[in-house]
């Protein structure tokens, strides 16, 4: 019985351990949620306050960031190189760690996240500009020194912010967001508040408790139950 006792006790301290501490800064007021082109949504459209999320040590990070530009995956041999220039274009390429052999251009395009999943590499990509806005996950290939890839799923609306869960891919497009399990897209939330408001970052807690960084705020994103909770930035 002691022994049975421990081992619940052990397990309990395990899951309290790895338990994720989250604290909402005071500045970031939970607010109703604005709708699309009023004065209020306006107002967070044209700020220039964008905050962003990490689970670092066991406990949500929120802190303001800037824009990224770029995205790298290290390699055998070298790095995968996403770049991003919105309108202006892009690429992926391969930098070789060898100094004497050249940079290997894969691909143009809006290069949004490079990542490995199941032990092979994707890359995603998209672009949101005026009246258009689309996307796409990328499985690349390998062989020698030659690069090969294959487009695995496309999006109706850019993707933007992009994390792993489990055996998940949770994305957030410009104005949608989506999980994918093998490489099957479910859209949880269409035609959302944070269109034009470049969600930029993704951090979970559990299934009912999500973390985006937009411009302005902070989300809160219950994919189970389908909720929206909205921080607004308050100077």
């Amino acid at each position: 019985m002691n022994r049975i006792l421990m081992i619940v006790f052990l397990l309990l301290n395990l899951t309290a351990c790895a338990q994720i501490q989250v604290d909402i800064p005071k500045n970031l007021v939970e607010t109703e949620i604005p709708k699309v082109s009023t004065d209020k949504w306006r107002e967070l459209n044209h700020a220039r306050n964008e905050f962003g999320v990490k689970i670092i040590d066991n406990k949500l990070n929120i802190e303001k960031v800037k824009e990224i530009n770029t995205a790298e995956l290290k390699i055998d041999g070298g790095n995968i190189i996403g770049i991003n220039r919105g309108e202006w274009g892009g690429k992926l390429s391969f930098v070789p760690n060898d100094k004497d052999k050249k940079e290997i251009e894969i691909k143009e395009g809006n290069i949004k996240f490079v990542f490995e999943f199941n032990d092979k590499i994707y890359f995603i990509e998209g672009l949101a500009h005026l009246s258009y806005s689309r996307g796409a996950i990328f499985e690349l290939k390998k062989e020698g020194e030659n690069f090969t890839y294959e487009n695995i799923m496309e999006f109706d609306d850019a993707p933007e912010a992009f994390t792993i869960y489990g055996n998940k891919l949770l994305i957030a497009t410009h104005q949608n967001f989506y999980v994918v399990e093998n490489f099957k897209k479910e859209l949880i939330f269409e035609n959302t508040f944070w269109s034009s408001l470049y969600p930029n970052s993704i951090a979970v807690v559990d299934n009912e408790n999500v973390y985006m960084g937009i411009r302005s705020g902070l989300v809160k994103l219950d994919l189970t139950n389908k909720n929206i909770t909205f921080y607004k930035y308050n100077e």
